[in-house]
């Protein structure tokens, strides 16, 4: 079984898949007299074909490590953003996309600190959540409409996610 690397989350490696939410480098200017900082226009967040974008809370369970990718999915509708709020480190499995095939491509695998959420562009291969440690809540920005937006697939041999 092949063990997959887990590299540190950048903008520069996981532009491919989306963007990440980050304040280190962002644009941002004071508001409100002067007592916030705003962070401004941190993703691409894309609703397609007549959806809506909401906002949802995640509680996510901490998996085992090591452990299995036995599946992946995508929202080929709309982007779908993850944001932690209790700034814990989480795993971020995603995988290149194929355009003939449609099937996914070469697996990656991200440690992101817990001051970095990811956003993961419409059609992109991702595994479900995977909190780290400790039960973890997320705000999650994605796609409510008509359609179907969730492929799933099924990998023909698993990869090996080692611990962050």
């Amino acid at each position: 079984m092949k063990t997959l690397q887990i590299k540190p989350l950048t903008r520069e490696a996981f532009a491919p898949f989306g963007d990440v939410i980050e304040t280190d480098g962002a644009q941002h200017f004071p508001i409100n007299e002067g007592t916030t900082e705003r962070y401004h226009d941190l993703a691409n967040l894309n609703m397609r074909e007549g959806g809506r974008a909401i906002v949802s809370i995640f509680r996510g369970q901490p998996r085992s490590y090591p452990m299995e990718i036995r599946a992946l999915e995508r929202h080929p509708l709309g982007s779908q953003a993850f944001i932690p709020m209790q700034r814990r480190p989480y795993l971020v499995v995603v995988a290149e996309s194929q355009l003939i095939s449609r099937e996914p491509g070469t697996v990656h695998a991200f440690i992101a600190r817990g001051d970095q959420g990811v956003n993961y562009a419409a059609g992109t291969w991702h595994h479900p959540l995977l909190a780290m440690g400790e039960v973890s809540d997320f705000v999650v920005i994605d796609r409510k409409g008509e359609g179907h937006n969730c492929d799933e697939f099924m990998l023909a041999e698993p990869l090996l996610l080692p611990a962050g």
